[in-house]
């Protein structure tokens, strides 16, 4: 088997995108500091070219869940691999993630943050898939929606391969 990988979003509209969130996340919390919580680790990449265009004191932490494991398709199972370092009470979080898809991870992710107690707590990102969404989760900040294909790159993977490409691929997978 082999992958091929086509363009979806060139890394310029990319680019340009998260640049317009970063402006728009730097109006809503003006006056305020921020926390970013990135979701480890295909949120990195998006995150640290989102913090770089927020004009605003940016304070960030990390978590790690996983619902994928090897395969191409969320299992359901949401299990915390790495949890926060700091507390978030009383804090302006905004969660930063790479793609929502089923909503199963996020919703479960979002409910465990509100619980600390934060300011406020939004949701960020790159990618979204609401055809596929399977429990109901807002995002406050989109990239940009895309169809129901499996896509790399950005920090998006597949089986840890392809996060290192500056655009956004549909992964095709071939019979050699």
């Amino acid at each position: 088997m082999a992958e091929k990988i086509s363009v979806l979003l060139s890394e310029e509209e990319v680019d340009k995108r998260i640049s317009e969130i970063g402006e728009q996340i730097t109006k809503d919390y003006a006056g305020k500091e921020v926390h970013l919580i990135c979701v480890l680790k295909g949120g990195s990449f998006f995150m640290c070219e989102l913090a770089k265009r927020i004009n605003l004191p940016v304070s960030i932490d990390f978590m790690s869940v996983s619902s994928y494991g090897l395969d191409t398709k969320s299992s359901g199972v949401v299990k915390i691999i790495k949890d926060l370092d700091d507390s978030i009470k009383d804090k302006h979080v905004i969660v930063i993630e790479d793609i929502v898809d089923s909503g199963r991870t996020l919703s479960y992710l979002l409910n465990n943050l509100n619980d600390r107690k934060p300011a406020s707590l939004a949701l960020c990102t790159l990618l979204d898939k609401p055809e596929r969404r399977v429990v109901e989760v807002e995002v406050d900040y989109t990239g940009f929606q895309i169809p129901d294909k499996f896509v790399v790159g950005y920090g998006l993977d597949y089986a840890q391969k392809y996060r290192t490409l500056p655009y956004i691929g549909i992964v095709e997978i071939t019979e050699d």
